[in-house]
């Protein structure tokens, strides 16, 4: 399969600071790719040396067989960007916007018009499509400023697609029906790379996941390898109270696959048949006000996400990647 992206040993410095340190991934064509990290990973950084705007210390970046560093110019033309801040569509309705950046990126005024109407359709923002912005965030609310900025990125295909936390503002209803735009344009053979922090979001959509801390890569795999948990394995979150004691670290406590702890919240992954025990001991620690409360679910990404992310987290073994 044809790579679109190819990253190899990127890093970038910004005086003492090391934004990206020897980064290294691939996105190909049809595949869609999570860089998952909390703010200050170093993504929006790495996004910005893809597209030209800022320039590695070392390493190299290839669009097909296109060499980015050394001709920025030409990669940004196979490159669709939605950049984490606001597009600037002052004085646009958004549906002139969307058909304006079809046409920037080589449609016909047709095709253009076209393409908009779709995706006003597909993200369901036809209510606004003819409203303007105004300035100060006036006119447009910032979910739908959002929603726009995401279908120009759309607009027009290109071999690769970035989006830089397309949710951001966006409504629990609308940001589905984005993921799923999203999801579309990879099974119709783009190449995706979605820079985001929503964990439980993007297991849902993405064929592969990178997770960046503190401008490193700590890891790398599809949701299911990241997990690193059996299908039957559950989640016991425990809350505790302001100022509290930890009590997953008694003797009583029951035996977790994995323990992470992220300031007053406990992740215990444990074995479905340990469930009852676990829960009626959850429910004698919130008798004893020792606990807020607590939740049990199918386990997920997260427990691995903060044990590779959080440098507080405290955990019973190594996250399996």
């Amino acid at each position: 399969m044809q790579a679109v992206l190819q990253i190899t040993n990127l890093t970038r410095k910004y005086r003492a600071v090391v934004a990206n340190d020897d980064v290294s991934l691939t996105v190909h064509a049809g595949d869609v790719v999570g860089l998952l990290g909390h703010n200050g990973a170093g993504k929006t950084t790495l996004v910005n040396q893809v597209v030209g705007l800022l320039k590695p210390d070392a390493g190299s970046i290839r669009l097909g067989e296109l060499d980015a560093v050394a001709h920025p110019t030409a990669a940004r033309r196979h490159v669709a960007l939605q950049p984490q801040t606001q597009a600037p569509i002052d004085g646009m309705t958004p549906a002139l916007a969307i058909e304006l950046a079809g046409r920037i990126r080589g449609l016909s005024p047709r095709d253009a018009r076209a393409s908009a109407v779709g995706l006003i359709e597909e993200l369901d923002i036809g209510e606004w499509c003819g409203r303007r912005a105004l300035p100060d965030g006036g006119g447009l609310s910032g979910g739908v400023r959002r929603l726009t900025s995401f279908a120009m990125a759309l607009a027009a295909p290109t071999p690769l697609v970035i989006l830089d936390e397309p949710t951001n503002d966006v409504d629990a209803a609308r940001r589905k029906l984005l993921w799923d735009a999203l999801r579309r344009r990879g099974d119709q053979g783009a190449g995706v790379l979605v820079v985001t922090h929503n964990v439980a979001e993007a297991e849902r959509v993405v064929d592969d996941l990178v997770v960046l801390h503190h401008g490193k890569v700590v890891a790398e795999g599809t949701p299911g390898a990241l997990r690193g948990t059996r299908d039957d394995d559950l989640r016991l979150e425990l809350q505790l109270t302001p100022g509290g004691d930890d009590p997953s670290v008694d003797d009583d406590a029951p035996a977790a696959g994995r323990r992470v702890r992220a300031g007053r919240r406990i992740l215990l992954t444990l074995p479905a048949v340990d469930t009852a025990s676990a829960v009626a001991w959850a429910n004698a620690l919130r008798d004893d006000a020792r606990i807020d409360g607590y939740t049990l679910g199918p386990s997920t990404l997260e427990e691995s996400y903060l044990a590779l992310t959080t440098d507080d987290a405290q955990n019973t073994e190594p996250a399996h990647v």
